[in-house]
């Protein structure tokens, strides 16, 4: 079980061992240990060298087992598991000192590599810090809150039968004051929808095939309109509700803003460090040298992801 864990920490954490390389190259002077950070807490001695409760989070972090910033209980299986994978990390690092591996030219490059990655994170976070702040995120809500277009939307029931004639003779029944829902969870044959009374939910006609877009253009909530030939059969529809669209709230926009504004605040950092440095690119490249923004960042504006996304059509009885 050690080796396995030696081996994925290995593996994983190749950045980390080069810091902790430099670390344990530079950490032998002896001296009193201070804790790094306010609250910080000794929680193991690798050779004399302490391992900090914030070293065991940081790493927690690097692995993503749980966000920046939240808390991880040091009586936890999580934290000793990750304990102890970064008392591995040390013992690898003391002795590929011992070995003198360190003075090696690969490990210099390597730690200093890691070194510069790690301070531009830094520099990253702290610029990030102090622009990508509630405010901020807020300004940017509102304004493409002003900026997205949105649409009505239809709050539907449907009943789905196999011939007209059977819709015929259940839009009498509701002509003489029976339930629509009842009656969908009696007789529809649509299985999607036919278990909650036929519901739809919320929806915009553009979404839907275009015999519901016709049936419904006009339609007034409380009105029942049909039957009309669907795919698969003949469709009855009760119009509980017809307003604007929805716009998203700005807590389930928040991710992708925050995305947004960090990846904004990067790029303009990366612009004015490029606009003043003297950079010279030795090979022939096919494109421009710029700054790739990450997988999930925005493409353009933000502005999609403040209105909510489409209902899906309704299954079986009601899809093109």
């Amino acid at each position: 079980m050690a080796a396995k864990r030696a081996f994925r920490t290995v593996a994983w954490a190749g950045l980390a061992l080069a810091v902790a390389l430099g670390l344990a190259a530079c950490g032998k002077g002896g001296g009193a240990e201070h804790a790094p950070e306010r609250g910080d807490q000794a929680v193991a001695k690798v050779d004399g060298q302490t391992v900090w409760s914030s070293d065991v989070k940081r790493e927690a972090v690097a692995q993503g087992l749980i966000g920046e910033g939240e808390p991880l209980d040091l009586t936890s299986d999580l934290f000793r598991r990750v304990l102890d994978e970064v008392v591995d990390q040390r013992l690898l690092a003391g002795e590929a000192v011992r070995r003198k591996l360190d003075k090696e030219p690969v490990a210099q490059r390597r730690v200093a590599a890691a070194r510069d990655r790690v301070l531009g994170d830094m520099l990253v976070e702290s610029v990030v810090a102090d622009a990508v702040n509630d405010n901020a995120v807020r300004g940017l809500y509102q304004e493409q809150l002003k900026l997205s277009k949105r649409s009505e939307e239809i709050h539907a029931r449907q009943i789905v039968t196999t011939t007209a004639a059977e819709a015929e003779a259940l839009r009498k029944l509701l002509a003489a004051g029976a339930s629509f829902e009842r009656l969908a969870m009696e007789k529809s044959i649509d299985t999607a929808t036919r278990f909650n009374g036929g519901d739809l939910g919320y929806f915009t006609i553009d979404v839907m095939p275009e015999a519901y877009d016709a049936a419904l253009k006009n339609a007034k909530p409380g009105q029942v309109v049909g039957p009309f030939a669907i795919e698969g059969g003949f469709a009855l529809v009760k119009v509980e509700d017809r307003r604007m669209e929805q716009p998203i709230t700005i807590e389930a926009a928040r991710p992708q803003i925050v995305r947004f504004l960090t990846y904004d605040q990067i790029r303009d950092l990366l612009e004015k460090l490029r606009g003043r440095a003297k950079v010279e690119v030795l090979v022939k490249t096919d494109t421009p040298n710029q700054a790739v923004p990450p997988a999930d960042a925005p493409k353009s504006a933000i502005s999609p992801a403040l209105v909510p996304p489409a209902a899906p059509p309704p299954a079986k009885g009601a899809s093109k």
